[in-house]
């Protein structure tokens, strides 16, 4: 049996979870509160999950998820990550944040950063563009005629070929849009973020009940290419 480990359990990661627990994986949840507040979460989740620290969580975890504030990644655990597939899902919000002048002279993006953290890790950027209830209220078995897909960035071949995996597992396609420095393809406030997944876009944005709409490979390419820079 495979095992989903976590590193934030927020509204990613825990709809994340309930993905992993329906999938039949086994998930380990943290966060930096420690892992006695996540009881009630491990309880609707069932014997599947349980909570740990996250250094545990990244212990056990054969995909491991970081999805943390941008601003706590220095905070992540470095050694039992080593030589293990992390998926990243960090955005930059500088009002949260604070300014980061590498992100903001577009000399590096938030995924680089995260593998910079942590050098014998392979990071691959995911589950960063899609509002967290369309996340959880797309996902379909393969094969399905609305099967939605989702962007994934890394530097390793067979990284992405696990995280792809893995987003088959969770009910997603997915569309490889190249190494860690093209991952700003589908940061904030570009076309492939949020919107392909939302029924009434507003702009860049969405309101918070869309009930969203399935996004398949060829619409997520298109956004993809549509990005710019600057």
């Amino acid at each position: 049996m495979s095992t989903l480990g976590l590193i934030g359990s927020g509204h990613i990661g825990s709809t994340l979870a309930r993905l992993g627990v329906a999938a039949g994986l086994d998930v380990v949840l943290s966060n930096s509160r420690g892992p006695e507040t996540l009881a009630d979460l491990v309880a609707e989740l069932g014997p599947r999950a349980r909570a740990a620290t996250s250094a545990e969580a990244a212990a056990v975890g054969d995909w491991v998820v970081v999805t943390v504030p941008l601003k706590n990644y220095r905070q992540v655990p470095v050694a039992p990550l080593a030589g293990k597939v992390v998926l990243d899902t960090n955005n930059y919000y500088p009002e949260r944040d604070g300014e980061i002048a590498e992100l903001d002279a577009e000399e590096t993006t938030t995924s680089e950063l995260l593998q910079r953290h942590l050098p014998d890790a392979k990071v691959v950027k995911a589950f960063n563009n899609i509002f967290f209830t369309h996340l959880a209220a797309l996902a379909r078995r393969s094969g399905a005629v609305d099967r939605s897909a989702l962007p994934i960035a890394g530097d390793d071949p067979e990284a992405k070929a696990a995280a792809t995996r893995l987003l088959d597992l969770l009910g997603y396609d997915a569309v490889d849009a190249g190494p860690l420095a093209d991952s700003w393809r589908f940061q904030r406030d570009t076309p492939a973020y949020v919107v392909p997944y939302a029924k009434n876009p507003q702009g860049r944005g969405i309101s918070m009940d869309d009930p969203g709409v399935s996004a398949d490979a060829a619409t997520v390419r298109v956004a993809l290419a549509a990005a710019q820079r600057g």
